[in-house]
């Protein structure tokens, strides 16, 4: 579902990546010198949504023309079509890719489910002290390759508190990625983040630093009515089984 499209990550420097700035915050990468006529040159640090409001177009749009699924990763001296794609020339002959997700990511995410995940199987190997964000059945699994499935959907009264499933930043908060509603994107380290889609409320800021278990938004409605949080962590801005990583209690 972060695999739908996202609005201001993912990202933001990086599910997303991203989810973000996007989602996703920025990797190094070697620049290429200056960028053709409606092309900006992505610079270490940068994310889509900084981009976004620097060139005063909307996220959505940067996605758009760039081909960026969420959770929109960048890279540090790629280039990112900022105009309309008949108002830019095409990158000249040398320049490097317009900004997007890799194939390996691609690939990744393709990789079809094929047995039920264990919880916390991952936890460790990723170094980040994981949490479910909230307490409560889990309506709908995640299943690899299904843009539809890119995370879990967790049942829980509308205004339920929803916490950070680990510490880290804030890199989203809005309501400008298509198909989340109102969406929180938190960054844990340079390879992961999660999301917190379908909120009644936002509780924090992007940039804001926030705690494991930290209240970040209240539990809203999906499209169809029903109240319950879509969940999603990302790693390299690819959507994994959150199972894998979140521990077997609450």
């Amino acid at each position: 579902m972060l695999s739908a499209l996202l609005l201001s990550a993912l990202l933001l420097p990086l599910f997303l990546t991203g989810c973000g700035g996007g989602f996703a915050p920025v990797s190094s990468r070697d620049g290429y010198g200056p960028p053709p006529p409606g092309y900006y040159r992505i610079r270490r640090g940068d994310t889509l949504s900084e981009i976004a409001r620097r060139q005063r177009v909307s996220m959505q749009r940067l996605a758009d023309w760039n081909g960026l699924a969420p959770p929109y990763p960048i890279y540090a001296g790629r280039l990112l079509r900022v105009k309309p794609p008949q108002a830019g020339a095409p990158p000249r002959s040398g320049a490097s890719k317009v900004a997007g997700a890799g194939t390996a990511g691609q690939k990744a995410a393709s990789t079809p489910l094929t047995a039920r995940p264990v919880s916390g199987a991952d936890a460790a190997s990723s170094g980040i002290r994981w949490q479910w964000p909230l307490s409560g059945p889990v309506k709908q699994g995640f299943r690899a390759g299904d843009r539809t499935r890119s995370g879990i959907r967790i049942a829980a009264p509308a205004g339920t508190p929803v916490g950070a499933s680990a510490d880290g930043t804030v890199v989203y908060s809005g309501s400008g990625l298509k198909g989340y509603g109102n969406l929180i994107i938190v960054r844990h380290s340079d390879r992961y983040l999660s999301a917190y889609g379908y909120n009644r409320r936002l509780l924090v800021r992007e940039g804001e630093r926030v705690k494991r278990g930290q209240s970040v938004a209240e539990v809203g409605e999906a499209p169809n009515g029903i109240s319950l949080l879509h969940f999603e962590i990302r790693k390299d801005g690819v959507a994994v089984d959150p199972l894998r990583f979140l521990p077997a209690s609450r």
